[in-house]
């Protein structure tokens, strides 16, 4: 009856998707799925329901990201491990997708056929680049810094858009006409970088109960010395860091139809909470998915993710995205007509089928970090104080994945990533005002918070929220509003000792 029940109410919010010819955003066309028994469901559904006891762990919290979950380590290099019960002959592949993933790219053509292609336009040379030990990335810290590890976003409002007749309440926006989808801020010789991202920082004092005060900074982006001529007036843009790369192939492995399970878009129950499922266009596959990765949820697989970053951020074709100039528009001539490293060894690719593939399963299999200190007392308390606040009402924090015949490795496991992966309205305070596929410019899907502990030992700085603006946790948390504004206020009315153990908590995930 529980199976029966999640895929009833999977199939209720694929019907109000408005999905063409009956096609079904609860399936997972990526991967061989083992449908679960009605035993199995029930266990699942008991496994995943909150906690009634505080006292103690619940069993198995320690593992993370289940039988993937690593020990090896918990300091710069926590991230970068490969998951726990990976074959020998999966390791041996994990570690050449991540001389892929650690690769710096060249301009084409070279002698080294396997590692040019770079740009013209591009914002890094390397996938690490960006994702510095696979963590987070952050905002530029001053004048003298750039913005290695973010990117910005641009487009503009459109009248249409051929998905809205694919996908219902698809927002209409287009690529900026001359600076495309984002900002190149680098540039291969005999071609100017887009711009420069640049940041101004308003000072906001937040009054906290106890007489305790927190001071968040809120962001006013722009592009300065742009090297093509103004941005379109009405451009909207939006400034992204880069997300930690741990358990993605589990986020990938939940099913479907647990997170459409979960959304409640015209808030049914009351409880204020209304998170949607992100529906997008799957390349790879020509119809619609669930939007899971990306953080307005606009990637449905690790592997369209890899190939998206690819071509917008290293301007580097492959299978899925075969544009040999990446984000360049017809308005960037010598850039289009630049020379390319698409060779016919690679299929007529910059990076070929194997490439990619070999990058997302490196991608899919870093291990996420065993929690650390689920018996202390005060991070019990915090947790008790996370769930009091309303903060699991979108942080759901299991699930349990597919049953996969072509993935053991991720394969029906109970894992802890805090994640619904839902969108939800987040308030005026995080708005970026530019619509995304379905999400809105309130929207931001919920982020997954395992490992978020370890930021500062794996990235060497604190950097929080889609844009970094947070240099805390709590910092992080009072920036919630919209759907979590309750949430965030229940927090910062706390005892000080209990919002202390609430950080306390998310330090251990």
């Amino acid at each position: 009856m529980r199976l029966a029940l999640i895929f009833a109410l999977a199939a209720a919010h694929v019907a109000a998707a408005g999905l063409p010819g009956g096609a079904g955003i609860g399936d997972d066309p990526h991967l061989e799925v083992i449908p679960r028994t009605a035993e199995e469901a029930a266990r699942v559904a008991a496994v995943t329901a909150p906690p009634a006891d505080f006292s103690k762990p619940e069993p198995f919290e320690e593992n993370s990201g289940g039988a993937t979950t690593t020990r090896r380590s918990t300091d710069a290099d926590a991230f970068s491990w490969p998951a726990e019960n990976l074959s020998f002959a999966q390791e041996l592949d994990f570690r050449i997708g991540n001389g892929l993933f650690r690769r710096a790219w060249v301009t084409g053509p070279a002698s080294t056929i396997a590692s040019d292609g770079l740009g013209p336009l591009y914002n890094e040379r390397g996938c690490q680049n960006c994702h510095v030990k696979d963590g987070r990335g952050h905002p530029p810290a001053g004048p003298d810094d750039d913005a290695a590890t973010m990117l910005l976003r641009v487009s503009v409002p459109a009248d249409s858009h051929p998905l809205q007749d694919e996908i219902a309440n698809w927002l209409a926006t287009a690529p900026d006409p001359v600076y495309g989808g984002q900002i190149q801020d680098r540039a291969v010789a005999g071609h100017h970088a887009e711009g420069r991202v640049a940041v101004d920082w308003e000072e906001i004092a937040v009054p906290l109960s106890g007489g305790e005060t927190a001071t968040l900074r809120k962001p006013k982006w722009r592009v300065d010395d742009p090297a093509y001529g103004p941005l379109a007036p009405d451009a909207m843009l939006s400034a992204r860091i880069a997300t930690p790369m741990i358990g993605l192939g589990l986020l990938e492995a939940i099913p479907a139809a647990d997170i459409l399970a979960l959304a409640d878009a015209e808030d049914a129950d009351g409880d204020g909470i209304s998170g949607r499922a992100s529906v997008v266009w799957s390349h790879e596959f020509d119809r619609p998915m669930l939007g899971r990765f990306g953080w307005k949820a606009g990637q449905p697989t690790v592997r369209e993710q890899s190939a998206d970053a690819f071509s917008g951020d290293m301007g580097l074709s492959s299978p899925l995205r075969p544009a040999v100039y990446g984000d360049c528009t017809g308005a960037q001539g010598a850039c289009r007509a630049a020379p390319h490293g698409a060779q016919p060894e690679q299929d007529g690719y910059e990076i070929d089928e194997a490439a990619l593939d070999l990058v997302a399963f490196y991608s899919r299999n870093l291990a996420v970090p065993a929690r650390r200190d689920a018996e202390n007392p005060q991070v019990l308390r915090g947790k008790a104080m996370f769930h009091a606040a309303g903060c699991a009402s979108c942080h759901a924090p299991k699930h349990v994945t597919h049953r996969l015949a072509d993935r053991p490795e991720q394969s029906f496991q109970l894992i802890w990533p805090y994640t619904d992966l839902l969108l939800h309205d987040m308030g005026d305070g995080l708005a970026d005002h530019r619509p995304d596929g379905v999400a809105t410019g309130r929207e931001w899907r919920t982020p997954p918070l395992w490992g978020i502990g370890l930021t500062r030992e794996v990235s060497g700085v604190e950097a929080y929220l889609h844009d970094g603006r947070a240099r805390t946790l709590l910092e992080a948390v009072l920036w919630h509003g919209g759907e979590a504004q309750g949430a965030r206020d229940a927090v910062a009315a706390m005892d000080p000792g209990d919002r202390a153990a609430l950080i306390r908590f998310l330090e251990s995930l």
